[in-house]
């Protein structure tokens, strides 16, 4: 169900974040998307809310204000989990493959010539730089999501705009193989870390947009987003290892 909601007084995108974050706190809210240009908030929702609740929410702010026109839309059908993280897999599907067609040393058909660690590193390469391509779409659309789970992006918004880059610089470091252990290293600290506040999101029940995938895809806070940054951890951990 899809809810648009028009709402006056947004000057900025600190605004956009506010009335974004405030209205993601609603129980049934699975994602928000506000846009102070036109004035509106378009939210997903699990089931129908009152106006009400939206004006009660913006009373402590009287700086915006819910207009009187809200057009309320039901899906025509929900998505299955395979449909909703479809180009997730997808994604994951061709980064495994490319990974796995250039680990081996030289004969193609000999197991025995295939790499585990260079599988990994391919992996991890591809991650990063296929991933921070989808971010780079839109930068501050992917801050804004990114900041509503993500426990240092809460405190400073600018993580958020630059984490796209810290993401490409590590799959370009990746790529010529400059100093590995290092990008092992930032590679489990910054997943591992990132983490932390999709666990805690998850846990909550909030239900966010997931920003891995920027603004292009709308995909929901999940278990699969933990799955996501876990592996990514693991990855960086074998790599050290072997």
């Amino acid at each position: 169900m899809q809810k648009i909601i028009n709402i006056s007084g947004m000057t900025c995108e600190a605004c956009e974040y506010k009335v974004s974050h405030l209205f993601s706190g609603i129980e049934g809210v699975k994602s928000v998307s506000v846009n102070r240009l036109k004035n509106q908030a378009v939210l997903d929702l699990e089931k129908s809310i009152s106006e009400n609740v939206f004006k009660e929410i913006l009373k402590p702010f009287p700086k915006y204000q819910i207009l009187e026109e809200i057009i309320e839309q039901k899906n025509e059908t929900e998505k299955t989990w395979l449909e909703t993280y479809k180009p997730l897999l997808i994604i994951f599907g061709f980064i495994v493959g490319v990974a796995f067609l250039t680990a081996f040393h030289s004969n193609f058909y000999a197991f025995e010539h295939f790499n585990l660690k260079m599988f990994l590193h391919n992996f991890m390469t591809g991650f990063f730089l296929v991933f921070s391509f989808f971010k780079l779409l839109n930068i501050k659309e992917f801050a804004e999501s990114f900041a509503m789970y993500d426990i240092l992006a809460m405190k400073m918004p600018v993580y958020g705009k630059i984490y796209p880059f810290i993401e490409l610089a590590l799959g370009i470091l990746c790529l010529v193989h400059f100093q590995p252990k290092f990008v092992y290293l930032a590679d489990i600290f910054i997943m591992g870390f990132g983490a932390i506040g999709v666990i805690i999101s998850v846990l909550n029940k909030r239900k966010i947009k997931c920003a891995c995938l920027g603004s292009v895809f709308n995909l929901p806070m999940s278990t699969v987003t933990i799955i996501e940054d876990v592996v990514m951890v693991l990855v960086g951990i074998a790599l050290l290892l072997l």
